[in-house]
């Protein structure tokens, strides 16, 4: 007769712990779709309808569907230059953020010197000092290098304080490499540079598309910088030219609500594209 092992008594409550986890979880998450989703619903639809509509029934479908309020505020030329500023503004602060933070993490992680944990601890606690709080001495900075109502002006100081963050992420993956892979380079004749822009480059790609977006979307949703640094409207982003449609129309709320929907579209495609990149970017940079 076969003995068999006797069966290990199952904690109490242990399945019905699973099924409310699940649960709760599924709630969370529609808690969370619910807040950030809702809201961006109710600014792409209100677009669509007439500002009767939105008076008599604020949170209703619209019915008729009207869509002259964007092809109006597609047809303006305003809009365009507002977008296109907000374009060159935001790629030329993350070319910046990318190119130099990357450089800096290469010496901060595969070199060995003095002050060098030093030097990074100062770059980890720029994370704590946000551009607006130093607002006042940016602008006086910029005012006296007469970098006041131009790009660069916007993009320099973005690209500054960009540049913690990216270092924080990109160090970890850098040193992950393994030195081994360097000495190869090295007896093939690579220098240090190009193993830099040849090896380690192409290897942390993850971290470096995950640092480009958050550069990019911080950049593109700027607004107290751009602010301080332009007065002319020709010059403004974005954000300011949402800010100053509202102002000029305040009484047209439904096309005030197709502004802002249009401003937010080019950040939020380009954000749910690289949603996964950034995943795994920061994943990397917290094993790191």
């Amino acid at each position: 007769m076969a003995l068999t092992a006797p069966r290990r008594a199952s904690a109490p409550g242990r399945h019905l712990g699973t099924p409310l986890s699940t649960a709760a979880r599924y709630l969370a998450a529609l808690a969370v779709v619910g807040v950030t989703a809702v809201p961006l619903l109710f600014v792409v639809l209100g677009g669509f309808r007439t500002n009767a509509q939105i008076n008599a029934h604020p949170t209703g479908w619209p019915h008729p569907w009207v869509f002259s309020n964007y092809t109006r505020i597609l047809g303006s030329s305003s809009f365009w230059r507002f977008l296109f500023n907000s374009t060159v503004i935001a790629v030329t602060a993350t070319a910046l953020t990318v190119v130099l933070g990357a450089m800096a993490a290469y010496a901060l992680s595969r070199y060995v010197f003095r002050g060098r944990e030093g030097l990074y601890t100062l770059f980890a606690v720029g994370l704590l000092f946000p551009l607006g709080v130093a607002s006042l001495p940016v602008y006086l900075l910029l005012r006296q290098l007469h970098l006041l109502e131009t790009w660069y002006g916007v993009a320099l100081p973005q690209a500054a304080f960009g540049l913690p963050v990216t270092i924080v992420v990109l160090r970890p993956f850098m040193a992950a490499i393994p030195g081994e892979i360097e000495d190869a380079a090295a007896v093939d004749g690579c220098t240090r540079l190009g193993f830099f822009w040849r090896i380690l480059l192409p290897l942390a790609r993850p971290a470096l598309v995950t640092v480009a977006v958050l550069a990019f979307l911080g950049s593109w949703n700027g607004y107290q910088l751009p602010l301080l640094v332009f007065n002319d409207q020709s010059h403004f982003t974005l954000p300011l030219g949402v800010a100053t449609f509202q102002s000029q129309y305040s009484q047209d709320t439904a096309s005030i609500l197709a502004f802002t929907a249009l401003s937010m579209l080019p950040a939020l495609a380009f954000f749910v594209f690289a949603e996964r990149r950034i995943v795994g970017g920061m994943t990397g940079a917290v094993k790191g």
